[in-house]
């Protein structure tokens, strides 16, 4: 216990900005003028936009623990940032992010981003789920979650995002996922919730509009099939990719059955881009996504 009491508190920084000489050289000397050791450090120069992004996790020995909070943290390392031009973050490795989940009648993402969650396999809390039927409401009420419905027709559309929003302030949420939420959020909803609302589908948009995708998918003989997770945007399932998957498929295969394989697929790549984004891994680069694996 004593052992584990003393370990060394743990950070991580993310930063953006126009790439220049001498960044990394001011984060190093910031961490190293308050003793801080660097457990790993990734980088990328975006030559094409002259971005520049990059991810130090590191840690302060366990004395200073007291005298640099990450409150304490931020402020000293402001004047860096100011200096560069930065956009940056800079949190504790073990702070979660606060999941709200929303979900509508297919529950494989929602029950496999719970159960990941509550083996401590992603760093995040899930504070409520939410969803437009109450289908997965004993699903809820078993991991101790609160169930929140809010129906959504084309009249109270306007109303039912406005208690999503509500919820997202309320709850103190970080980020959202929707974990086959199946309602297209307005535009003012989406510049809401920009760059940290997570979004699936399967990666044969836009091939494969509309209803039953999979059994399009069959009538067309597909060899593979597919999932994409994204950050929502206005521009309907054209968000920043976080993360993609494939899986082969045989002609032997019936639709229920690529159906089957389809959901694999989205679970993983969700869990996946939820992981991610949990450990600050994803920074937008315009259109696109760097991710720090």
């Amino acid at each position: 216990m004593a052992d584990a009491a003393a370990a060394p508190p743990q950070y991580v920084l993310i930063i953006a900005c126009a790439d220049r000489p001498g960044i990394v050289h001011a984060v190093a000397s910031f961490l190293l003028e308050r003793g801080g050791n660097i457990v790993d450090s990734q980088q990328f120069g975006d030559r094409l936009e002259n971005r520049f992004f990059m991810r130090v996790h590191f840690e302060l020995p366990a004395a200073s623990a007291t005298d640099h909070p990450v409150d304490a943290l931020r402020e000293e390392f402001a004047p860096v940032a100011i200096d560069l031009a930065m956009a940056w973050k800079l949190i504790a490795v073990d702070a979660p992010f606060r999941t709200l989940l929303l979900v509508s009648r297919f529950g494989h993402c929602l029950n496999d981003l719970l159960f990941r969650w509550s083996t401590g396999a992603l760093n995040i809390e899930v504070p409520a789920i939410v969803s437009n039927h109450r289908d997965f409401e004993p699903l809820a009420r078993s991991y101790g979650i609160d169930f929140h419905h809010v129906p959504v027709t084309a009249k109270t559309k306007g109303a039912a995002e406005a208690r999503l929003l509500e919820l997202v302030d309320e709850l103190d949420v970080h980020l959202v996922v929707l974990a086959r939420y199946m309602q297209v959020l307005s535009d003012d909803c989406c510049r809401a919730l920009v760059g940290r609302a997570i979004n699936i589908h399967h990666s044969f948009l836009p091939g494969f509009k509309g209803a039953r995708p999979y059994h399009q998918a069959h009538a067309r003989g597909v060899k593979q099939i597919g999932a994409t997770a994204h950050y929502v945007t206005a521009d309907l399932d054209e968000g920043p990719i976080i993360e993609q998957d494939v899986t082969r498929v045989s002609h032997d295969l019936g639709p229920d059955q690529l159906v089957r394989a389809g959901r694999d697929v989205e679970c993983q790549v969700l869990a996946r881009a939820v992981g991610w984004h949990s450990e600050s891994r994803v920074l937008l680069n315009g259109s696109r996504t760097v991710v720090f694996r």
